[in-house]
């Protein structure tokens, strides 16, 4: 609707002011301190600047107990956000979410004049000990309040951030290892996947587990996977190129899909299309030539590779509830046959996703030694990421090698 400087009396609209044309009231669009659009609904033109002149107030009484050092943790975050004004929908839905989850409703509404070091370490040791996070989603609330203190350092509300040196801390006594996703074993890997294969009920699943297996994308980017636009079965190549994400709507418990594109050039790639891979898409093709294709629509794009039962694309969430529910069926099978044949279980550890990545990453660098190239296939930003995950590997591998040595040696010695 387009928006007229004059309402219907003729009378000047001021910025944002605007009087609808289905029904006559007069509305006010701004932006709050979350970066989120909201109205001000007013049947007359004087009612609507009262309000406005209330709205303005408000923020300037916020503006002022900022300024004073009379915020808490929360109008701070909430002012800082509002400095984000370049995310992307999805990263601003994830800080708030995390925010929202672990800071708001206690730690956050402390004054943020009155927050010490100890403070933070202590609320720290708390979401690990007392919520059992991980120190991986710790580090994520960390990037959020760590930004917070420094806006207040730098308009001078507070001397020092007190979130300085706190995760440092926390990681020397933690352990580094902790929150660290490792992959999946071969034999661990061989036993998930050949499981599935030969199950009733979890067969299906089997394509998508191919998939993730053997070429290492982000869950994200393999459900945004389409058939015509995505996968050249002639030159045998993938291309990632978006993703699809879901989260939630605003405040509300609503999610919804959404298209993501890649942050950096790093995350657009083409990846080599392994015999198997090729075999799992054609498996998933003639299935659904019988069940039906994808008919889902996000945000213009159709055509998707995987979908559900209902025609819809499946959720990350629902794949990783699909793990966790093939592992905990497998684990009970494999200890009672492991004891009918005398022999040492091969259990599936707790896994998501994101660590099927990780391990074709691993099994990557496990037979590639240039770093480059398995930096451009995984679409890592940082040579760093692919340098830690190649160094696991490569640990591994060097205790296998020392293994077999030892048991050479033994015939010698």
């Amino acid at each position: 609707m387009a928006q007229s400087r004059k309402d219907f009396r003729g009378r000047a609209l001021r910025k944002g002011e605007v009087q609808r044309a289905s029904d006559q009231r007069y509305m006010y669009t701004y932006t709050d301190p979350l970066g989120r659009r909201k109205c001000l609904y007013a049947n007359d033109l004087v009612t609507l600047r009262e309000k406005e002149k209330q709205l303005m107030k408000d923020q300037l009484d916020g503006l002022d107990l900022y300024a004073k050092g009379r915020a808490t943790i929360n109008d701070t975050f909430d002012r800082y956000m509002a400095t984000k004004y370049d995310l992307r929908e999805s990263t601003r839905s994830g800080y708030l979410y995390n925010y929202n989850h672990y800071v708001r409703e206690e730690f956050g509404r402390k004054k943020i004049l009155d927050i010490k070091y100890s403070d933070i370490l202590q609320f720290y040791y708390y979401l690990l000990n007392e919520l059992d996070i991980t120190l991986g989603t710790l580090d994520s609330v960390h990037s959020l309040l760590h930004p917070t203190f420094q806006l207040a350092v730098r308009d001078d509300i507070i001397r020092k951030n007190p979130t300085d040196g706190v995760m440092r801390e926390i990681a020397k006594k933690a352990g580094k290892n902790r929150g660290v996703r490792h992959s999946l074993t071969v034999d661990q890997q061989r036993a998930f996947m050949g499981y599935i294969a030969n199950h009733p009920v979890y067969y299906h699943w089997w394509p998508l587990f191919t998939v993730l297996l053997g070429n290492g994308c982000r869950i994200g980017e393999c459900l945004g996977l389409r058939w015509n636009e995505d996968l050249d079965f002639e030159n045998n190549v993938i291309s990632i190129n978006h993703s699809i994400v879901y989260y939630p709507i605003g405040n509300s418990r609503k999610s919804e899909m959404r298209i993501s594109k890649p942050k950096t050039e790093a995350g657009i790639r083409t990846i080599p299309m392994l015999d198997v891979v090729r075999d799992a898409f054609e498996m998933e093709k003639e299935a659904q030539q019988e069940t039906g294709f994808n008919k889902q629509e996000i945000e213009g794009m159709s055509g998707f590779v995987f979908c559900n039962r209902f025609g819809n694309v499946p959720t990350p969430q629902t794949v990783n509830h699909t793990i966790k529910r093939i592992c905990n069926s497998y684990n009970a099978e494999e200890v009672l046959n492991a004891k009918k044949e005398k022999r040492e279980p091969i259990i599936l550890p707790s896994f998501s996703c994101h660590h099927l990545r990780h391990t074709f990453a691993t099994r990557l660098c496990e037979a590639e030694s240039n770093l480059k190239v398995i930096q451009s296939v995984m679409g890592h930003r940082s040579i760093e990421t692919t340098m830690d995950v190649y160094a696991e590997a490569t640990n591994r591998k060097k205790q296998e090698s020392f293994e077999n040595l030892a048991a050479k040696l033994d015939n010698i010695f």
